[in-house]
């Protein structure tokens, strides 16, 4: 892949990194590229709450149409639900213009293919060729060859939401639960859900006004969900990031729980129904140490990918396992669907602790995280990969690692969507393990920013 698709999108700054030109001229590259082998392919699209996400709609739309394609637009849906619905509409794509995690003024395109699963590595180099040459693809046709928008069904939400629900299988009438929709694309269907399994619900984050996305609430802000749960009493909260494909839970004491410990939870209820072939599990080179301490213990086996849910989603389609997912809370269920899904994810994680017996504290206690520092170094985007030729920065890790010895470890990657290098260090004691990451992060952005 070239420098136009970051981990499986085109992502920017609306209106100054991520243009209507450029979602414009992405959508012709989209609709050359699919339409080569069909006449009038069909392109299924969604969005988050930003404000962007008319414009870039509207821009990407008229691209893909000017090439014949045909588009339907369903709305403001989590990610997770186009991947399901471009199955259940027989289409042949699907797009969801999103920036998931990060603030309203960034945007997103990704790419979906007519099974569900994320476009391969060849679709995004021959899209990128065409961009970044300025190749002219399938310019001024006209009359009956020029695409439409054909009429989205209202029931797509519905349809959805439906399908969330018959993965679940256990009785939450009046069960208190809280949910975080991140003011993002949820912000909706995740209430429907839970009310429609007879739940009593507290809905935080679900009032988008276009600007306020993930402003202090959702996956990457959880304090007011943990806050929340303790004051309603609740057996569980829930939080979703923007576009809901990931999710972070609190048990009934306010207290987090990861997509790390989410995994162990849920592993041990797959095993125990058989869901589990060969018992294996797919995680990221991020994973705490605590979560391979707990598996192992269990009888799991795990197998490791870089950082990415498509590189976990890869390796699940290798290794044909069921489970696999992130500490972020990315996490895939593959026995129900083809991509990570928060809302599939909490209803998978509450099925699971209620057939434990136990309270969601409890469950949680069993697995023995070790502490783990994560700070963001801030530097020029092309200057993201070069850390690891720097003399400086290569001493001070030696330096880190040698302290820490086999009771910890230095992990240091660049983001795959922002402009910056992420630093993590794992080790016994929290106060020396946070000094030692701001001190790198400090010198990484020193150095590179």
């Amino acid at each position: 892949m070239g420098s136009l698709f970051g981990n499986g999108d085109v992502r920017g700054i609306a209106n100054l990194e991520l243009t209507p030109e450029l979602a414009f001229n992405l959508g012709k590259a989209t609709g050359y590229v699919l339409g080569k082998n069909k006449s009038k392919p069909v392109f299924l699209i969604g969005k988050d709450t930003r404000l962007s996400g008319d414009m870039l709609e509207d821009a990407l739309s008229a691209g893909l149409m000017a090439t014949g394609a045909n588009v339907i637009k369903v709305g403001i849906l989590p990610t997770p639900a186009i991947a399901y619905l471009v199955r259940a509409y027989g289409a042949d794509a699907g797009i969801v213009v999103s920036a998931s995690h990060n603030s309203f003024e960034f945007n997103g395109i990704k790419f979906y293919n007519g099974e569900g699963f994320k476009m391969d590595d060849s679709f995004e180099d021959e899209v990128e060729t065409i961009l970044l040459r300025d190749i002219t693809v399938n310019s001024h046709i006209s009359g009956d060859k020029i695409g439409k928008c054909l009429d989205a069904d209202d029931e797509a939400e519905n349809e959805y939401a439906e399908y969330l629900k018959s993965t679940f299988d256990g009785d939450i009438k009046g069960m208190k639960l809280v949910i975080d929709c991140a003011n993002g694309a949820a912000f909706e269907v995740a209430e429907k859900v839970f009310r429609g399994l007879g739940a009593d619900v507290t809905v935080i984050g679900n009032k988008p006004d276009g600007t306020n996305i993930n402003d202090g609430c959702g996956s990457t802000h959880p304090q007011l969900l943990q806050q929340t749960v303790v004051e309603k009493g609740a057996f569980m909260g829930f939080a979703f990031d923007g576009d809901a494909d990931r999710l972070i839970a609190a048990d009934e004491e306010g207290k987090l729980i990861d997509g790390d410990k989410l995994m162990c939870i849920c592993a041990q209820m797959m095993k125990k129904r058989e869901e589990l072939p060969g018992n294996v599990i797919i995680s990221t080179v991020m994973s705490n140490a605590g979560f391979h301490k707990y598996m192992k213990k269990n009888g799991f086996n795990i197998e490791i990918t870089k950082v990415g849910d498509r590189y976990v989603l890869d390796k699940m389609l290798e290794e044909e396992a069921y489970l696999g997912g992130e500490q972020s809370g990315h996490i895939i269920f593959l026995n129900h669907a083809t991509t990570g899904d928060g809302i599939l994810s909490a209803l998978q994680a509450l099925q699971a602790v209620i057939l434990s017996g136990k309270k969601a504290s409890e469950v949680s206690k069993e697995i023995e995280l070790f502490p783990q520092v994560l700070k963001n170094a801030k530097v020029k985007i092309e200057n993201k990969g070069k850390f690891y030729k720097d003399p400086e920065i290569m001493a001070l890790i030696a330096e880190i690692e040698e302290k820490l010895g086999e009771d910890g470890r230095v992990l240091i990657r660049p983001s795959s969507t922002e402009p910056l290098v992420r630093v993590m260090i794992e080790g016994q004691n929290i106060e020396d393990i946070t000094a030692m990451a701001q001190k790198l992060a400090r010198l990484i952005t020193k150095r590179f920013s």
